[in-house]
């Protein structure tokens, strides 16, 4: 008990400070967010106050109005912070990456299997729905880099259904916010049994970045094929 005592009060200050750096983050981008965190609060808690008053129960009311309080606070300061962070990655090489990094399970990411010199990026990602290439960077340099991966899909896995999709503010383009969700609602047609044998046939083809390790999240600006990696 006191050594699962010990790693809480560990913890604890972690998540405050991974709460303030968040929260100076999303201020950059967001200077209201403070304000109209508070303001949610304050309504929300004077509406249940003034309930309780109305009924002759203000302490209950009260109690239940903090609580309510507290959660629409946390929610909307959520939904401010991803929406924060998505414009500070919107257009950096590399963001979409980083989204299906967090898509959820299920489903078996791959970034950077095509890449052109201006850092025109295609990943991979393989679930339930089948493969699906997302790609991102000018859309007349990617498209090219989708149609060849899409052929290549054809070619060792004729069976499996292939989906596309360009991420951008464009026309016909998928905004990095929805990325995920874009995924989610795309039509479950495969087994988990069908997913391992897609992935098994995946590793043994063998993709464009296989032997260069990538960051996760966007990638750096400066960053340079090495001179034994094939460029499209």
């Amino acid at each position: 008990m006191a050594r699962k005592s010990n790693a809480e009060t560990a913890a604890n200050p972690g998540r405050l400070k991974q709460i303030a750096l968040t929260y100076k983050m999303t201020r950059k981008a967001d200077p209201k967010v403070g304000l109209i965190v508070a303001g949610v609060g304050i309504v929300t808690f004077g509406v249940f106050l003034a309930i309780g008053f109305l009924i002759d129960h203000p302490v209950y009311l009260g109690i239940l109005g903090f609580l309510v309080a507290f959660l629409a606070m946390a929610i909307v300061f959520g939904r401010r912070a991803e929406r924060a962070a998505f414009g500070q990655m919107e257009g950096q090489p590399g963001a979409a990456a980083a989204v299906l990094d967090n898509v959820g399970r299920g489903w078996t990411t791959t970034p950077a299997i095509a890449m052109t010199r201006q850092q025109d990026i295609v990943h991979r990602a393989v679930g339930k729905a089948g493969v699906v290439l997302i790609a991102e960077g000018n859309p007349n340099r990617v498209k090219p880099l989708l149609a060849n991966e899409k052929k290549k899909m054809a070619r060792i896995m004729p069976d499996v259904p292939v989906h596309d999709f360009i991420v951008g503010t464009g026309e016909g383009e998928v905004p990095l916010k929805k990325v995920r969700t874009t995924l989610l609602k795309l039509p479950r047609v495969l087994t988990g049994p069908q997913i391992t044998a897609v992935n098994d046939k995946l590793r043994a083809m063998g993709d464009l970045m296989s032997n260069m390790p990538l960051p996760k999240g966007p990638m750096p600006k400066g960053m340079k094929m090495p001179r034994g990696g094939k460029m499209r």
